[in-house]
């Protein structure tokens, strides 16, 4: 059965490239910084379960060092001059999308397809593995059209990693505070609080109280996965689902979706919101902050309305 062995297989692997480019890229000065970040990343999806807890802490220790010390940096080398892809450009035009499409496509028809056909993938995995295959399926296509070099998409992967750099992990980081944060407690403590400011028997009350936290929350962690266990734990099981019956999934989904208004909201999330500013080289660190926001609001009015009209019929 496919399931999360192939996952963190291609994962894996392709940090393992990433690192052996990475140490042979003689134009960037700080090659062996960012060798050993993706040699580490690579060790984590491959050897990850072998190592134990221990070595896994050690592991993420070495990645915050490699960061916090700066020792990363951003190469120089191009797979490719401006002039030849501006000529690619003309050349194909709007079909050189079609292989980044395939892999959303993928994803759909795959994740139905495992579904009707049991025993293949991993149920919990089906999403995850479709979304694999639909990527390497449209790497495929894209060396079979476009006739790159062996290793250009991979060096184009490590100028993008390069470029984005140690904020690529952060999700993972958040998320895994995120359950950390659930283990010790805190969204009981949370749960005490907001039982205390949620009127006696108002589900308006504790639907406002779970999105809004839930949104509030994110921005200060700076990812949904985070504050996701944290408020299910203290407001989302106990009140919404246990007291008010609120259906599981849709409580879950919509709080989700409420964490991810926050997402919009805070440098917090900086793989997100910095990141792309510092890609498109923005005089204002906060552009893409200022420009989501009157967006994230009436979205978040929107989930709020959502929950309370679809979570407990």
């Amino acid at each position: 059965m496919i399931g999360a062995g192939f996952l963190y297989g291609v994962a894996g692997l392709t940090f393992v490239a990433f690192a052996i480019l990475s140490a042979g890229d003689r134009a960037n000065p700080r090659r062996w910084g960012n060798a050993a970040f993706y040699a580490l990343l690579a060790t984590s999806f491959l050897g990850g379960d072998r190592i134990g807890d221990i070595g896994n802490g050690v592991l993420v220790i070495g990645l915050v060092a490699i960061a916090g010390l700066g020792l990363m940096g951003r190469s120089a080398r191009a797979t490719t001059d401006a002039a030849t892809r501006a000529d690619e450009a003309a050349r194909r035009g709007n079909r050189l999308f079609l292989p980044a499409l395939v892999i959303p496509v993928t994803a759909l028809g795959g994740t139905l397809l495992f579904w009707a056909v049991p025993g293949l993938v991993d149920p919990k995995q089906v999403t995850l593995v479709a979304l694999s295959l639909g990527v390497l399926i449209a790497l495929g296509i894209g060396y079979a059209w476009l006739r790159p070099g062996i290793a250009t998409p991979y060096a184009e992967g490590v100028r993008l990693m390069d470029a984005v750099g140690w904020a690529a992990v952060l999700p993972q980081m958040l998320a895994s505070l995120g359950a950390l944060f659930a283990l010790a407690g805190v969204g009981g403590v949370v749960g005490g609080l907001a039982g205390q400011a949620i009127p006696t028997g108002s589900l308006i009350g504790a639907v406002l109280a779970y999105t809004i936290g839930m949104a509030a929350f994110t921005m200060v962690m700076g990812n949904a996965f985070a504050a996701f266990p944290v408020m299910t734990a203290a407001i989302g099981v106990p009140l919404l689902m246990r007291h008010y019956g609120g259906d599981p999934a849709v409580v879950a989904a919509i709080g989700m979706l409420a964490g991810f208004c926050g997402t919009l909201m805070t440098p917090m999330a900086a793989n997100f919101n910095l990141v792309p500013a510092a890609l498109l080289d923005l005089k204002d660190r906060y552009a893409v902050i200022r420009a989501q926001w009157p967006t994230a609001l009436p979205l978040l009015a929107v989930n709020v309305a959502l929950l309370y009209w679809l979570g407990f019929r």
